[in-house]
């Protein structure tokens, strides 16, 4: 009998595991999607959501390395205004415990950005603690 009950333990385990899993990756599409819909419309208070207050953003620009508070970056160049004129996907998300990683694509006419997102689960929510992108011209 204790076979049988500590087989049925361990399967219920792997199922709540498999589902915990399952769901922070749904949460972690949530927290990325604040950012891809707050920044496609123009709005800041969506798009920080997304975002712990000292996410890190790091790029190349004119060659050089350049490294930024993310939500000081949106702040200052996000204007209210249209619409954009772009298209976004999830590529690709990757969750293990409190630690997650997303790769996303942001399409306009000419160019693209991919983006790669670092989250950690802080105080029970998933938030974007550091940015790299690269902007990859089309054609």
């Amino acid at each position: 009998m204790s076979k049988v009950v500590s087989s049925f333990l361990m399967c219920l385990m792997v199922g709540m595991t498999i589902y915990a899993q399952e769901t922070d990756e749904k949460l972690v599409k949530q927290t990325v999607s604040y950012y891809l819909e707050g920044g496609t419309n123009n709005d800041y208070e969506t798009l920080k959501k997304a975002f712990h207050p000292n996410a890190s953003m790091k790029f190349i620009r004119g060659g050089e390395y350049q490294e930024v508070n993310a939500l000081a970056f949106f702040k200052k160049g996000m204007k209210p205004g249209p619409k954009q004129e772009r298209q976004t996907r999830i590529i690709s998300v990757d969750v293990m415990g409190h630690a997650a990683n997303a790769k996303l694509e942001i399409e306009y006419a000419t160019f693209m950005f991919i983006d790669y997102m670092n989250l950690l689960k802080v105080d029970g929510e998933w938030k974007v603690v550091s940015k790299i992108f690269y902007r990859k011209p089309k054609g």
